[in-house]
C-alpha cells in the first residue's frame, strides 16, 4: 500500500472516531501543525515518517513486538490474526489484547476482518531501522533481554538506609524552605525560560541547595503541586495538607507524587527492581525494552533517579527500605519505613540575649510555623535557628497576632524564658506599631491629592519627611502633601508592600481606620495555560471542517478522498448512483477532479470516464 493510499484508508478510519479518541490520539502523537484542516490533513501528518519515528521512541519491546509481527508478508494486504500475533511473541492473546487496543488507537495497527495490519507507512520505517543501527523487525521478535540483575544483600541496603534517611530530612527540609521562599515572594522568570539571577540566589540561599540540586526541588515541587510557573513567575501553590503535616507525612506526600510523575515506560521496571541495584544494568535493560528511545529516555531516566536519590527512595543506585516499600506497597507502608530514619522533632528552644533563638534539634512542624510568624530564619537543619526582629514581630501584628500571643508563643516553647532584650524589644514594637498607616484613596481627592490612589499617613511629621526623601522608595513616587500625610498614584497594597520591603512599620487600614490582614497574590495557572488547549482546538477544527454544510459533506468528503487518490495515482472503487436509482461500482485511476465533475481511466473496459460527482455515493481504496 502506497503512503497515499495509506492517508485514504486512515483518513476513513479517523472520520469514525469520537472526539475524545481523536484528543488522545493527538494528544499522544503530539502533533502541532496549525495547516491541518480536515482527517486527510491529520492523516497524512500521522503517516510522516519523523511522526511515525517520535512516537515509535516511546513503545516498549512488546508493543514493537506487535507492530513486527503484524506486518504483512509480501505479495498479501493483510497481517495475522490477533492469535498468531501472540503465538509469534510467545504471550497469551488476553495479555497482548491492551496493547493492541493502544496501537490501534495511536493509528499505527490497523484491526479489520479479525486481522491485525501494520499501517504500510509504520512498516516502513521499521524496515529501515537497522540503517539506524536499532533493531531489525526480526531482532523485535527474536533478540533477548539482557541478563537479569543480582538481588542486593543486607549490608548493601542498610548502607542505602543511612543515607536515605539523611537525604530524605534534606530534602524535606529544602522544599519546605523553598515553599516558604515563594509564598514571601514569587520569583520571576525569563522569557526564555529559568529563573532571574536574583530570584534564583534567594532560592538557592534558602534551601541550602547548589544550582543542580535546586533545579530539581524546583521539578519536584512542581510535580507534587506545592509550586507551579504563572503570570512570569513561580509561585507556591501548596495547601493545608503540607502546611499542616508534619516531616514524615511531608515525604510521603513527596515521595507518593514522584511515584504517581514517573513515567509509565520506567515505573514498571523500578518496581520489578525494588530488590535489585539500578545503575548500568536499568539502563541497559531500558535501552533493551526501549530501542529507539535515544537520549529522550536517558535523560528521563537520569531526571527520575536524581529525584529518587534526593528524596531517599535510593542511594547510590541501591533501592532503601522506603524506596522499596514505595514501589511494592505504596506511599503509607513506604512513610512508616521513613520515618524511623529521620531524626526525632524537638518542641522547645533556647531564646540568648542576642535575640536569637536556637533549637537543639529539628522543631516540630507546628511549632516552626508558629515560630517563623513572629521571627526570621537564619538556619535550617539538625539544629536550626531563629532570630527575632522590629521588622518580624511589626509583621505578627500586621497579620493580627497581639503582643500577647508572641509572648505567650515564645513563654511556651522557651527553655530559658524571654529575656530582658528580648522583652523590651516586644514592647517598643508594640508601641510603635500602626504609626504609618496605609489606606486607599476613595471618592474625589482634593488638588494636592490629584491623581493619586492611595496615601500615608503618620503622627510623626519627620517620619513622613524621611519617606519622601527615600531612595528605596522612589518606585512608589510618594508625594508628600501635608505635614502628617503624602500621596502615591500606586494602589495601597502596592504602597505598603513596598513600605514592609524598605522595613518600615507600616499597616493596611481600610476607609474606617481598621487595620486589614494582607497576603501577596500568588496567582495559579489559569485554564488557558492548559497544554491541552492546542489539541482541543485542532479537534474542534477538523469537526468543523466536516460539518460546515451538512447536506454536502459526503460530496466534500468524496471529493478529497479522489483528490489524494489523484495525487497519489490511486486506483479507488467509486460507486455511483445510476439514474434509476442503481447503484453500479467502477475500479478507477481518477486523473481530474473540476467543474464537479471526476474524469478518471478505467482499465478494465480500457476507456476514460467522466461521472458527475454528485452522484458518486462512496470512494474506497482498490
Amino acid at each position: 500500500m502506497t503512503g497515499s493510499s495509506a492517508a485514504l484508508a486512515l483518513a476513513a478510519w479517523l472520520r469514525a472516531q469520537s472526539d475524545d479518541a481523536l484528543f488522545a490520539l493527538i494528544s499522544v502523537r503530539e502533533v502541532r501543525d496549525p495547516g491541518i484542516r480536515d482527517v486527510f490533513d491529520l492523516a497524512e501528518a500521522l503517516l510522516e515518517p519523523t511522526s511515525i519515528q517520535s512516537v515509535l521512541a516511546h513503545r516498549d519491546r512488546v508493543a514493537l513486538g506487535v507492530l513486527a509481527a503484524a506486518i504483512p508478508t509480501p505479495g498479501t494486504s493483510h497481517g495475522p490474526t490477533p492469535d498468531a500475533v501472540a503465538d509469534r511473541l510467545g504471550r497469551p492473546a488476553a495479555e497482548l489484547a491492551p496493547v493492541v487496543e493502544l496501537l490501534v488507537g495511536l493509528a499505527l495497527l490497523a484491526e479489520d476482518d479479525a486481522r491485525l495490519t501494520t499501517r504500510a507507512p509504520v512498516a516502513e520505517v521499521l524496515r529501515a531501522w537497522p540503517e539506524q543501527d536499532l533493531p531489525s523487525p526480526e531482532q523485535l521478535l527474536d533478540q533477548p533481554a539482557p541478563a537479569a540483575l543480582e538481588p542486593l544483600d543486607g549490608e548493601a541496603r542498610e548502607r542505602a538506609d543511612r543515607v536515605a534517611g539523611e537525604q530524605a530530612f534534606g530534602t524535606v527540609t529544602a522544599i519546605g524552605e523553598l515553599v516558604t521562599a515563594l509564598e514571601r515572594e514569587p520569583a520571576r522568570r525569563l522569557q526564555r525560560g529559568g529563573i532571574t539571577l536574583p530570584h534564583w540566589r534567594r532560592l538557592l540561599t534558602a534551601t541550602g541547595a547548589d544550582d543542580e540540586q535546586l533545579g530539581a526541588l524546583l521539578g519536584i515541587a512542581q510535580d507534587v503541586g506545592l509550586a507551579a510557573p504563572a503570570h512570569g513567575a513561580w509561585h507556591a501553590t501548596a495547601d493545608a495538607a503540607w502546611h499542616d503535616a508534619g516531616r514524615a507525612e511531608r515525604w510521603r506526600l513527596l515521595a507518593a507524587g514522584w511515584l504517581e510523575r514517573v513515567p509509565g515506560e520506567l515505573r514498571a521496571q523500578l518496581r520489578a527492581r525494588a530488590g535489585a541495584r539500578w545503575g548500568d544494568g536499568l539502563v541497559e535493560y531500558l535501552g533493551w525494552l526501549y530501542p529507539a528511545g535515544g537520549e529522550w529516555l536517558a535523560e528521563r531516566t537520569r531526571t527520575v533517579v536524581r529525584a529518587a536519590e534526593l528524596l531517599g527512595i535510593a542511594a547510590a543506585s541501591v533501592p532503601s527500605t522506603a524506596g522499596a516499600a514505595l514501589l511494592v506497597s505504596g506511599a503509607d507502608a513506604a512513610a512508616d519505613a521513613i520515618a524511623g530514619l529521620l531524626p526525632s522533632d524537638v518542641r522547645q528552644v533556647y531564646i540568648q540575649h542576642d535575640l536569637s533563638i536556637i533549637a537543639p534539634g529539628p522543631l516540630a512542624a507546628d511549632l516552626d510555623r508558629r515560630l517563623r510568624t513572629v521571627a526570621e530564619v537564619e538556619t535550617v537543619g539538625l539544629a536550626s535557628s531563629y532570630r527575632v526582629t522590629t521588622a518580624s514581630v511589626t509583621r505578627a501584628l500586621t497579620m493580627g497576632t497581639s503582643i500577647g500571643d508572641v509572648r505567650g508563643l515564645l513563654a511556651e516553647i522557651s527553655l530559658t524564658g524571654i529575656p530582658q532584650p528580648l522583652d523590651y524589644l516586644l514592647t517598643e514594637t508594640a508601641a510603635r506599631f500602626g504609626s504609618l498607616r496605609v489606606g486607599a484613596l476613595e471618592g474625589q481627592p482634593d488638588t494636592l491629592e490629584a491623581n493619586a490612589h492611595s496615601y500615608v499617613r503618620a503622627e510623626d511629621p519627620a517620619l513622613v519627611g524621611q519617606l519622601a526623601i527615600d531612595q528605596a522608595l522612589t518606585p512608589i513616587g510618594l508625594r508628600r502633601t501635608g505635614e502628617h500625610r503624602a500621596v502615591s498614584r500606586f494602589d495601597a497594597e502596592t504602597v505598603y508592600w513596598a513600605l514592609i520591603d524598605a522595613r518600615y512599620p507600616a499597616v493596611l487600614e481600610d476607609a474606617e481606620g481598621r487595620v486589614r490582614a494582607v497576603r501577596r497574590a500568588a496567582p495559579h495557572p489559569t485554564a488557558s495555560e492548559s497544554a491541552s488547549d492546542p489539541v482541543m482546538r485542532l479537534v474542534r477544527r477538523i469537526r468543523e471542517a466536516s460539518c460546515e454544510q451538512p447536506e454536502k459533506s459526503d460530496v466534500a468528503w468524496n471529493a478529497r478522498q479522489l483528490e489524494l487518490a489523484i495525487r497519489g495515482r490511486l486506483r479507488v472503487r467509486v460507486v455511483v448512483r445510476m439514474p434509476d436509482g442503481d447503484e453500479v461500482g467502477y475500479l478507477l485511476e481518477p486523473t481530474g477532479l473540476a467543474g464537479g465533475r471526476l474524469r478518471a481511466r478505467d482499465r478494465g473496459a480500457d476507456i476514460e470516464r467522466t461521472l458527475p460527482l454528485s452522484h458518486i455515493v462512496a470512494v474506497e481504496p482498490a
